[in-house]
């Protein structure tokens, strides 16, 4: 049970450091935050643990709140801003699995003891980020388009749970599809791979009905730049 418990604490940090960044930066931060969480959710992917009898990986909680940063980018500073923020996220991971990439070539001196942590850690990223990248793109878009369509179905403020939930709870299902089949297809047994798919869909379900809190939250921070947002 440690993992669960610790895991409840491990989503409450990531949520309150999603705030302050917020809080302190305004819209500049959530670029950066999703700058961060798609390095982050990348590296942290390559763990894998046991909760409650079933394997799963971790970054499922730092993914799941660059669907919390677009969302909030859509709601208070419409659509182009948040399809912006998806690219920005691309061109991280792109720009971060080039460098490493090229960092690995680089014949260690003998003294060196980094390299095989890193070959561990970015070794296996080009499959992972083409995984991440082609699931990454595909969900955020379709993300940001739900969210837009509910948000003209669903669009008084105390609404924002269903414009937030929707569209992101679809959209994950979307994205854990694409990145399990092009990550995880042959390296895991199929029994394996239905585990991961299952409980990294699950988490990040339940990491998205987590969040609606502190999306309301988010939402009544105020900023500068607020006043130069497009009609929505």
């Amino acid at each position: 049970m440690f993992n669960f418990y610790f895991g409840v604490g491990f989503a409450l940090v990531n949520f309150v450091l999603f705030l302050l960044c917020y809080k302190w930066f305004g819209k500049a931060g959530l670029f950066a935050w999703i700058a961060a969480a798609t390095i982050l959710a990348n590296l942290q992917v390559v763990k894998t643990i046991e909760m409650f009898g079933l394997v799963m990986t971790l970054g499922n909680v730092i993914y799941g709140t660059i669907y919390l940063a677009t969302d909030l980018l859509n709601e208070k500073y419409g659509e182009k801003e948040a399809k912006k923020a998806v690219w920005f996220g691309f061109f991280t991971l792109v720009m971060t699995t080039i460098i490493m990439q090229l960092v690995l070539v680089f014949e260690p001196h003998e003294s060196d003891f980094a390299q095989p942590h890193l070959e561990a850690l970015f070794g296996l990223m080009p499959r992972i980020a083409l995984g991440s990248l082609t699931a990454y793109l595909v969900s955020q878009y379709l993300d940001v388009k739900l969210f837009a369509k509910l948000r003209e179905k669903f669009s008084r403020p105390d609404q924002l749970w269903i414009r937030n939930n929707g569209s992101t709870m679809v959209s994950q299902l979307i994205d854990t599809f694409i990145f399990c089949m092009i990550a995880f297809a042959g390296v895991f047994s199929w029994d394996v791979w239905l585990q991961i798919f299952f409980t990294t869909y699950m988490i990040k379900f339940v990491v998205s009905a987590a969040s609606t809190p502190f999306i309301y939250i988010a939402r009544g921070f105020k900023h500068p730049e607020e006043a130069q947002k497009p009609g929505i």
